[in-house]
């Protein structure tokens, strides 16, 4: 199963590659997947800004055909968020939005983090953006609150419950 682990943070110095790394790391191990790792950062998608609108394909800027290729391979997709102002990543939001029928009849997870909440007012707030394009999403969420206090010397440190936790929602991913 080809999935891809994607990083919606694009902003500097903020803790999102030890988190994807760890993702990426424990999909990679698990012999049922095939990982294309993904961070919007070096991605470097610029706001939307295709002339025509994403359900018709006709992709005009050299950057989107690259994309809509990596998002049509996947069978499933791990995104790996942090919370925005109780809201989603605008970036992970854009990345999503350059695209349609890519999207369509596939599975999606979120790992999020952030403060108190781990992050999960974005993953709730998602819940129509993945509804629209047709992508089902996993009832699980991995969720990781206090998230700066878990990441020492650019490693993030997973608890034995979000280990089995990841691996669970793995299992639910391959459902369907």
């Amino acid at each position: 199963m080809d999935i891809i682990v994607l990083v919606a943070s694009v902003h500097p110095g903020r803790v999102r590659l030890p988190i994807g790394q760890w993702v990426k790391d424990r999909v990679a191990a698990d012999t049922r997947f095939d990982v294309d790792f993904v961070d919007l950062a070096a991605l470097n998608l610029p706001m939307m800004n295709e002339p025509n609108h994403p359900r018709l394909a006709q992709y005009a800027l050299p950057n989107t055909p690259a994309w809509s290729a990596r998002v049509t391979l996947a069978d499933a997709f791990l995104f790996v968020t942090p919370e925005s102002n109780h809201s989603y990543a605008p970036s992970l939001k854009n990345a999503i939005d350059y695209l349609y029928a890519e999207w369509h009849g596939k599975r999606a997870g979120f790992v999020s983090y952030g403060g108190g909440s781990g992050g999960t007012r974005g993953v709730r707030a998602m819940d129509a953006v993945l509804h629209a394009i047709g992508l089902t999403q996993s009832p699980l969420t991995l969720a990781i609150p206090n998230v700066r206090s878990r990441v020492r010397n650019n490693q993030f440190s997973a608890s034995s419950g979000e280990q089995q936790h990841l691996g669970t929602m793995l299992d639910d991913l391959t459902v369907g």
